[in-house]
């Protein structure tokens, strides 16, 4: 297949790019490299049927070429990127998705939407499932990608409607491995880079609020069998194991044999008191479900961030 990546320089566009190499199909990665990093590609440019495309999502996407999928996945989604790039983020989510939409209308291609977990906002349910609406400030410092990710499916729904083009909606939660970036602002590479430098460990809040962190490899298998199906109503993926912020600290610590103290900040405003998905329909519809540990996940990201300092 011929496939299209926006954002594909990114974390996790970067190693999609890289899963559907390896399944032999042909990726064309477009990043304007504002989060997206070169590196993160540079070892899939040797691969001949692996193309990248400088460009901004937010203009006019031309590719001469027949497309079968385009994923969208350009944006920036770090809480720090949100201060840093809120305009950016609103395009990426409103003027990128129907740019892409457009893409895979002209080249009656599939769609696939990175959406997130975000949409859920701070929810007054747990775990999250997607018939649930979600408690969004959408004027607060997180409003700018929580809205711009319920845009991108709003859009994303009314070209399947109107339009009838194939799209599907995947509502990604809390996802680490290898290629995060140390700045990113997550809280999992926040606690690796200061654990092995033996700083203290920065948890803000109590530490109580609650987090469930899927390993990369599980994330792109599961966009691949979203790709590969006809199912169209978003899908929860993510993994349901729930662990609280004081814990995920102690078992990094003690990952990394650290020996950094853990210090309190005040809780960011509209901070998720809980973030766990109910993955029924992935399970049931996609036959998927995670299989990396987070003691697993965490060991191998910990190595990356060891060689990649």
């Amino acid at each position: 297949m011929k496939v299209v990546i926006t954002g594909g320089a990114g974390f996790v566009g970067s190693h999609l790019a890289e899963f559907l190499l390896n399944e032999g199909h042909q990726v064309t990665c477009l990043d304007n490299l504002i989060t997206g990093k070169a590196e993160n590609i540079q070892p899939l440019m040797a691969n001949a049927n692996f193309r990248f495309v400088q460009c901004d999502v937010t203009e006019y996407i031309d590719i001469a070429d027949d497309i079968d999928y385009v994923l969208h996945f350009a944006s920036p989604a770090s809480p720090l990127d949100f201060a840093r790039f809120p305009i950016q983020i609103l395009k990426a989510g409103g003027v990128g998705t129907w740019n892409a939409l457009g893409l895979a209308k002209a080249k009656h291609a599939r769609f696939l939407l990175a959406s997130s977990s975000e949409v859920y906002g701070d929810a007054l349910v747990s775990p999250q499932k997607e018939d649930y609406w979600g408690n969004v400030n959408p004027i607060g410092p997180r409003g700018v990608y929580d809205e711009a990710k319920r845009f991108a499916e709003a859009l994303t729904m009314a070209y399947h409607r109107q339009h009838g083009i194939d799209t599907k909606i995947a509502r990604i939660f809390n996802t680490y491995g290898p290629r995060m970036r140390k700045d990113d602002g997550r809280v999992i590479p926040n606690f690796i880079t200061q654990a092995l430098n033996n700083e203290p460990l920065t948890v803000f809040g109590d530490g109580s609020q609650t987090r469930s962190f899927c390993y990369i490899s599980d994330l792109t298998q599961a966009i691949y069998r979203l790709m590969l199906s006809d199912v169209t109503q978003p899908v929860n993926l993510g993994n349901p194991h729930e662990i609280s912020i004081n814990e995920l600290a102690a078992k990094i610590i003690e990952i990394t044999g650290s020996k950094s103290p853990i210090t309190h900040k005040p809780l960011p405003q509209d901070d998720p008191k809980t973030r766990r998905p109910d993955i029924t329909r992935a399970r049931k519809l996609l036959g998927w479900q995670p299989e990396v540990t987070l003691g697993k996940g965490l060991q191998i990201t910990t190595e990356w961030f060891k060689v990649n300092k």
